[in-house]
């Protein structure tokens, strides 16, 4: 089953695919994960895309591609994979039929995740993470127990750059102009199932319920 989650950032598309994972046995892709892995890793491509990241814009569709079709070949895709937050645009869900169709297969989901704006800004804004373990914490609804300090490794918190409020407006923006219109794009192909994710948990119950009811 090969699944794909559309949605603005800070929807929620994260929470859920890992929900996902555990449900139907198949592997999350997430470019942000692999980008942001690459620089922590002060690797090369981690290099070129740091930057570009911490202004809130988008990676070059090249480099993405390539992310995407080496990993899709990987062993662990073979009965599927759920995309988080792939294509961001058009260009690269046309690359994506193509490298599909190369393949003999084709995507059996994609669902849209919506939700106001106003109420990601808020989200994103809140979000805080520990500098040693990674860990997610949000201001708003999972505060840690102490102010600025992980409950589980006791380690700092902190506030990436691209979730200041001001980043997170431009990826916005970014995201309206870029990502938005694959809404349309698949709409018309009639294959997109939107979700309400005001609601992370209450998202992937009714993408669970979706599935099931696609089966019979």
């Amino acid at each position: 089953m090969k699944i794909i989650l559309l949605g603005p950032p800070g929807s929620g598309k994260g929470t859920v695919a890992k929900k996902m994972q555990i449900e139907l046995g198949i592997p999350v892709i997430s470019t942000g994960v692999i980008l942001r892995e690459a620089i922590d890793g002060n690797t090369e491509l981690g290099k070129k895309v740091k930057s570009i990241m911490s202004k809130g814009e988008l990676v070059p569709d090249y480099l993405i591609m390539k992310i995407i079709r080496e990993r899709v070949e990987q062993k662990d895709c073979k009965n599927g994979y759920i995309f988080d937050g792939f294509p961001r645009n058009i260009e690269q869900a046309r690359s994506l039929e193509k490298l599909n169709s190369e393949h003999s297969e084709q995507i059996d989901y994609i669902f849209y995740f919506e939700i106001p704006f106003s109420e990601i800004i808020q989200r994103l804004s809140s979000r805080r993470v520990c500098k040693k373990c990674s860990t997610n914490y949000n201001l708003l609804f999972k505060p840690p127990r102490e102010k600025d300090i992980c409950d589980l490794c006791g380690g700092d918190l902190y506030q990436r750059e691209d979730d200041k409020a001001e980043t997170v407006k431009n990826r916005l923006k970014v995201y309206e102009k870029q990502t938005l219109p694959l809404k349309n794009f698949y709409k018309e192909k009639e294959v997109l199932i939107t979700v309400d994710a005001n609601s992370s948990k209450n998202a992937f119950l009714e993408i669970l319920k979706k599935l099931e009811g696609k089966k019979r």
